[in-house]
């Protein structure tokens, strides 16, 4: 291991970090100055693309630009209609109708599932499309390719979390947590009523009686909890979003600069930096990448790799996550070792987590079966200024950028002189 810091060390010399980070969190200031918000598939978010693209112009060897389009409300779009059909479907169980309280807390139950916690385009073409970008920045290797990686932030900031903004995220939880329980109360309640009374065909007396009375009374508890869920996110005003991910995106840039600066080009290894349009609309541009270029990655006999830099702020919380996408998808047990390693040369012991809501662009990757992992420093409370106005320039932390620059650069040079380290076929089961 002492070796490893060494080589690291000897490595960092090239860079100039310090100042890397501190040109960073400017270009984020004046981006943020000239365009503001980038909300997904807005003319602000392509606008900001434009610019980063041609800061990367004199980096990469290659940038380029591609379309797609985004339903950009769908991804939250759902709540109105998920709310209602469950405060439905509570009504007909104190009515004694199970069957149709069942079949519209399950409709309520799809998108929720579907669309927020597994990232589905379950119904997206019932909203608007605009037009969203991602954009591409290619360094090449000397000779021929025969690795890859992907560096990837997204451009574009979430629409504001209202209830987070307004009660903090204890308090946001207070109320998302009670609605999404009496949604399951409610499908609960109506199955046993409905296959007990309707189908078994028993009578409404003694325990069951008062067990269905609380269940009752439980879904007129939460009730506001309900109408609390319809206030949960504005469908107009979208964030700064300095730290959540122009913080991401810089970590990427910063890499690919102080490469071109450092006139480091690797034999037979490309670096890709990847700025997506709308992952905060449920990680489109990520998707849409991969939908284009999915079969030509595969028949690639270059191995590529994903990093999906989502978030540096609070170095205390950085780590390299493992599980994605609401916990469903999880990523290669390779490429988290690269990322752990490369934080033990650089000082750093990252501990391994998990998104259990949410996701980062690295889970497109892996679910398209790219080898990949998330980094990110961040708290997972969330804390007040996570997709609130307060993701500002006053929230950013350049040390972060720093950090997560240092850690990110040790990869791809760990990558590109020693390729993916090897991994016991226990660990990739854990």
């Amino acid at each position: 291991m002492k070796a490893a810091q060494q080589q690291a060390q000897q490595r960092q010399r090239s860079f100039h970090l310090e100042e890397s980070a501190k040109n960073a969190a400017e270009a984020i200031g004046k981006l943020l100055g000239k365009y503001g918000p980038r909300a997904p598939g807005s003319e602000a978010e392509w606008k900001a693309q434009l610019d980063m693209a041609a800061q990367m112009e004199s980096w990469a060897d290659r940038v380029e630009t591609e379309d797609f389009p985004v339903h950009r409300q769908a991804f939250m779009g759902f709540i109105p209609f998920t709310v209602t059909l469950a405060m439905a479907a509570a009504l007909l169980f104190w009515f004694g109708r199970a069957l149709p309280g069942l079949i519209l807390v399950a409709a309520a139950a799809l998108p929720l599932v579907l669309e927020f916690a597994m990232y589905r385009e379950f119904c997206d073409r019932l909203f608007k499309a605009y037009p969203s970008h991602n954009v591409i920045a290619t360094r090449k290797a000397e000779g021929e390719t025969r690795r890859r990686i992907f560096l990837i932030g997204h451009a574009d900031s979430q629409y504001e979390w209202t209830l987070l903004y307004r009660l903090g995220g204890v308090g946001m939880k207070l109320v998302l947590i009670p609605a999404v329980v009496g949604l399951v109360i409610c499908f609960a309640a109506n199955l046993l009523r409905f296959t007990l009374f309707d189908l078994a065909g028993l009578a409404d007396a003694g325990f069951l009686h008062w067990l269905f009375r609380i269940a009752g009374i439980a879904l007129f508890v939460l009730f506001p909890c309900d109408i609390g869920f319809l206030f949960f996110q504005s469908h107009r005003k979208s964030v700064p979003g300095a730290s959540d991910n122009l913080s991401g995106c810089y970590t990427a840039m910063s890499v690919l600069r102080e490469l071109a600066d450092a006139d480091i080009r690797f034999p037979d290894t490309e670096v890709v930096v990847l700025l997506t349009g709308s992952e905060e609309a449920g990680l489109r541009g990520a998707k849409a990448y991969l939908r284009r270029h999915k079969n030509e990655l595969k028949t690639d006999k270059a191995q590529t790799i994903a990093l999906g830099l989502d978030t540096f702020r609070d170095i205390e919380h950085m780590a390299v996550y493992d599980r994605d996408m609401s916990g469903t998808v999880r990523h290669d047990a390779a490429v988290r070792a690269l990322l752990k390693q490369a934080g033990a040369n650089c000082g750093y012991d990252l501990p391994f987590a998990s998104i259990y809501i949410g996701a980062c662009d690295a889970a497109a990757f892996t679910q398209a079966g790219v080898q990949a992992a998330g980094f990110a420093a961040m708290d997972p409370t969330p804390p007040r200024w996570y997709h609130t106005r307060l993701d500002d320039m006053d929230h950013l932390n350049p040390e972060a950028i720093r950090v997560g620059t240092e850690i990110t650069l040790e990869a791809v040079c760990l990558f590109a002189e020693e390729g993916l380290p090897a991994v016991p076929s226990a660990a990739a089961t854990k």
